[in-house]
């Protein structure tokens, strides 16, 4: 009787994303050849590490540089993740030197860019796929306000609630204060039922420190985790979210993620004239 020998599972890679400190940012869990794993084997692992998302690489045999890539929370696979393409992106910089990268993606092909080098560290930018926004009913937002335990006086109306899109569907909420950001004690049941209803990735609260600076914290239920620490995902439908609210051309974002949480992060949102995709970078390290 002929045996088949077992296949080699790579362990995976553990990174922070979107900080120079392994104690910031986001964790990702990243493993750079999937191809033994089934998809009940990359859920069961991402599931085992615990991270907001892991992301699976497959080497495309045709394209130099080119991995299908997916993306695992600890509950469910997730069409993109930001944070775990800046992780494997670095990661991938680290081995074979910086350069472009192409990530075919279920949402979508995205362009990735690492610079950087050993001495200095690395860090990737990502080139979403065409951002979209659209409007979000009143009864939703009621929802949304209701397990968050937020009070619709307590918004910003000048961010007014949107449903944003840049590879992952989120929906905008804007927090008059910075108190009321940081406060966030939520019915984690009642607004995973909402999020599964409108097929939500993450919510985006945000905070407006000024016209080019946010705060913001990113609610996942969905995926089996309290709140993301870093969300290159939901940075970059913001991103699409305010160019079309304010009719911004070009501009450059500054999005702070992960302070109440004591993971602090800095993600980096440019909008290029011309070009309906959005553009997220941020630094990653291994935590180990």
């Amino acid at each position: 009787m002929t045996r088949t020998a077992p296949r080699h599972r790579p362990e995976p890679l553990h990174y922070a994303a979107f900080t120079a400190d392994p104690a910031g940012g986001n964790p990702a869990g990243v493993v750079l050849d999937a191809a033994p794993f089934t998809d009940e084997e990359q859920l069961a692992l991402a599931a085992r590490l615990g991270y907001s998302e892991t992301a699976f690489l497959t080497a495309d045999p045709d394209r130099p540089r080119g991995y299908a890539v997916r993306y695992f929370s600890p509950l469910a696979e997730v069409p993109f993740c930001g944070h775990a393409t800046i992780a494997a992106a670095v990661a991938l910089g680290e081995r074979h030197g910086p350069g472009e990268f192409l990530f075919t993606t279920q949402a979508g092909p995205v362009p990735v860019t690492v610079t950087g080098s050993a001495a200095d560290g690395y860090r990737a930018t990502l080139t979403s796929v065409p951002a979209t926004v659209e409007d979000a009913a009143e009864a939703d937002v009621a929802e949304a306000l209701a397990a968050l335990r937020w009070r619709a006086e307590e918004l910003d109306h000048r961010l007014p609630p949107r449903i944003a899109y840049a590879g992952a569907r989120h929906l905008v909420l804007a927090a008059a204060t910075r108190a009321r950001l940081a406060d966030l004690d939520y019915d984690f049941d009642a607004l995973a039922a909402l999020m599964r209803r409108l097929d939500l990735t993450t919510l985006q609260l945000v905070w407006e420190q000024d016209a080019a600076t946010y705060h913001v914290r990113d609610p996942f239920p969905v995926g089996g985790v309290v709140e993301d620490p870093a969300t290159g995902a939901a940075a970059a439908a913001f991103g699409g979210y305010l160019r079309e609210l304010r009719g911004l051309t070009a501009a450059r974002l500054t999005l702070h993620q992960g302070e109440d949480l004591g993971r602090p992060g800095v993600l980096t949102v440019d909008l290029v004239e011309g070009d309906g995709r959005v553009r997220v970078t941020g630094r990653a390290v291994p935590m180990e």
